[in-house]
């Protein structure tokens, strides 16, 4: 079994029209609730503190919160996968993908995210601002790593399971941190994507994201779930570099 694992977005957008009609409900719902009882009693203007956010933006979000309210249905939610529009959705396009493929994409695809702990792609969610790394202190702790403790680690094991599994991570730092990785059953993998600049290769942030993207795309478009068959992944020049690659950190190259 290989799980990939990535980041959510900022952006968002729940305009325009949604192809399917599957969805289902996030399996982490009632934490999600226990930190909405905080994230509701804050000002517009304590959110813009919270997370550093311009006036509008604290406002949008303060709103977000208190209309935040269950149940989720297709009038005042959208499928995760679907929901997010950052640069590792533009790689991934899942607005492209069939119904076999997101259905696929469901048994083998996570994305972390700071209210909803770890989403499958078809789960409803609704629209919300809380990065991972936001230092919110809850009724767990000081911070929304302390908050999430073992609950993310934990639902990601009930789904490595079988001969060899594999965690693919595709998140940023940020995210993966909620990630407890001694307590992970089994092996981490994660690649690093490198564009030449000069006569040096550098991590650029808005082309290693698309680039994650475009891996979790591959991935599940050619149903991979052995991880070594992901060292073929040449999406926008992309190549494999065994030489630069060092153990559980596999580097792709281009340029």
């Amino acid at each position: 079994m290989m799980l990939t694992v990535i980041s959510p977005a900022k952006k968002l957008d729940y305009s325009g029209k949604v192809e399917t009609q599957a969805h289902t409900q996030p399996e982490l719902l009632s934490h999600s609730k226990e930190l909405l009882k905080g994230l509701k009693t804050l000002s517009p203007q304590d959110v813009c503190a919270l997370m550093g956010l311009s006036d509008k933006l604290g406002a949008l979000n303060y709103e977000r919160f208190q209309e935040w309210r269950t149940p989720f249905n297709q009038s005042n939610a959208r499928q995760a996968v679907l929901a997010f529009k950052g640069d590792v959705y533009q790689g991934l396009d899942a607005q492209s993908m069939s119904a076999s493929e997101l259905s696929w994409a469901q048994d083998n695809l996570r994305i972390l995210s700071g209210l909803y702990g770890l989403l499958r792609p078809l789960d409803l969610m609704q629209p919300y601002r809380l990065e991972m790394g936001t230092k919110f202190s809850n009724s767990r702790g000081s911070d929304l790593y302390k908050f999430w403790g073992n609950i993310i680690t934990d639902e990601i094991n009930k789904v490595l399971t079988g001969k060899a599994p594999v965690l693919l991570n595709l998140a940023s730092n940020e995210y993966f941190k909620s990630v407890q990785i001694k307590n992970i059953n089994g092996r981490i993998i994660t690649p690093q994507f490198m564009d030449k600049k000069g006569d040096k290769y550098k991590i650029i942030s808005f082309f290693a994201k698309k680039a994650r993207g475009l891996m979790s795309a591959y991935i599940i478009k050619n149903k991979i779930t052995d991880v070594e068959k992901i060292k073929g992944f040449d999406a926008d020049g992309y190549s494999y570099s065994a030489a630069m690659s060092e153990g559980d950190k596999w580097v792709f190259t281009r340029g």
